[in-house]
């Protein structure tokens, strides 16, 4: 299991991680179990990952996820408030689910899944 975070850089064996932080009951993908904690996967990048791959690698399913933020920017979600609340998006198309886009080290994720879809409409 991969654990994901969207605060702060993480550096473990002087590489760089991108983080992945999970809400809702995309929590049982990482290893932390104690709920005062973050669910946050570390991954160590690869040079041609996207998110895609890093949910690959992770074993979450894009089905399972209701919005995805990257770098605190909204990248794909699957409600039509999304583009009326005013976030920040990656790209114009916040229904465009094509997750072929490219993750570098340093970079933060978070996946809501679809049980906290209230939280981000």
């Amino acid at each position: 299991m991969v654990m994901v975070a969207i605060v702060g850089v993480d550096v473990e064996g002087g590489i760089i991680m991108v983080e992945i932080h999970l809400y809702g009951k995309l929590r049982r993908y990482a290893k932390n179990t104690k709920a005062a904690e973050d669910y946050v996967i570390k991954i160590s990048p690869q040079a041609d990952d996207t998110v895609e791959s890093l949910l690959s690698r992770t074993g979450i399913t894009s089905e399972d996820i209701y919005s995805i933020f990257l770098n605190r920017k909204l990248l794909a979600a699957r409600s039509g408030m999304a583009r009326w609340i005013g976030y920040r998006q990656v790209r114009s198309n916040p229904f465009n689910w094509d997750l072929n886009v490219a993750v570098k080290s340093g970079d933060r994720i978070g996946l809501f899944g679809r049980d906290m879809a209230a939280l981000v409409i």
